[in-house]
Order: structure tokens, then sequence, then C-alpha cells
């Protein structure tokens, strides 16, 4: 990195020759041979160039196997999401399904909606949910949690403030 760089950081390229062949090892050991070790290394070191609290070479390791556990967490919940898609539109007829782009943007914001949902506590997940997935009123979520009507309208506005933030 240059001198101009905006934070202090130890030389990448000699932390990338000295730790990838562990990192790949280490991925590959979780993910079972699917391939996708490769990816998610190339993928933590991009996040390595763009990460402003690594100060030491010391903390190479600890910081690789830091956001390489992110990246695992959100490669696993994608291939979820994914096989829940793929196994939803399997019994269509052939002219109906559709194409592998629309595909794609359709699990790009599959995981966007599980991302907003992750990000909600609990009951705000489940008050919102309620009254999302199962047409539920205020009134009804209220009566069937014992929470306050009041209550129950806060955590929903939550809810979508976090969906239109997600936009």
């Amino acid at each position: 990195m240059s001198a101009s760089a905006p934070f202090p950081q130890p030389d990448v390229a000699e932390m990338y020759c000295s730790h990838r062949n562990w990192l790949y090892a280490w991925l590959q050991r979780r993910l079972q041979g699917t391939g996708d070790a490769a990816d998610l290394t190339q993928d933590t070191f991009v996040r390595v160039l763009t990460t402003r609290h690594l100060e030491t070479p010391r903390e190479s390791r600890a910081l690789l196997t830091h956001i390489a556990k992110g990246l695992l967490i959100d490669h696993w919940r994608r291939r979820d999401v994914e096989r829940a898609y793929l196994e939803a539109i399997a019994h269509l007829p052939e002219p109906q399904v559709p194409s592998p782009e629309a595909q794609l943007l359709l699990i790009e914001a599959l995981m966007a909606v599980e991302n907003m949902l992750a990000s909600l506590k609990p009951l705000t997940r489940q008050l919102f949910l309620m009254a999302q997935l199962e047409g539920m009123t205020l009134a009804e979520i209220a009566g069937h949690t014992g929470k306050p009507v009041i209550t129950v309208r806060r955590h929903i506005q939550r809810a979508l403030v976090a969906c239109m933030s997600t936009r």
C-alpha cells in the first residue's frame, strides 16, 4: 500500500502470501470440498483490503478467520435461500421458469429480505411476519401476543422502516 493510504495496514501482499494456503485449507474443511473455498479465500482478502481495523501482522490469522466466518455464514444463508427458491419453482412448467438472469435477481432480492429480517429484533420480526405473511390485523396480533396494539404498531413500523432502508 502506498504511504498515502488512509489507514495503517501491514503489507497485504505479504499477508496473502503467508496465509492464503492456510485460509484456503481452513475454508475447504468447513465447506467439505464444495469448490467454493477459492472464491471465499479471495473474498476474504478483498475484505482485508477494505478493512480499517487491521493494525499489526500478529492479528492476521485472527482477522482472516473472523472475516472468513462471516463470509461462510453469508454463503450458507444464500445457499439455503437459493435451494428453497429452486424447490419453490421446481413444479413450474418449462415456459414459466424464470430465466437464469431473473432467477439471480430474485435470489438477490430474497437475500436482501433475509438480511433485513435477520437485522430485526426477534419480537419485531415475529410481529412483522404475523402481519405480512399471515395477514393479521394489529388488533389480532395484539390479541394473539398479549401486547398492546400501540406496541404492535411500533414494532411493525420499525420493520417497515428497515424494509425501506434496504433499497
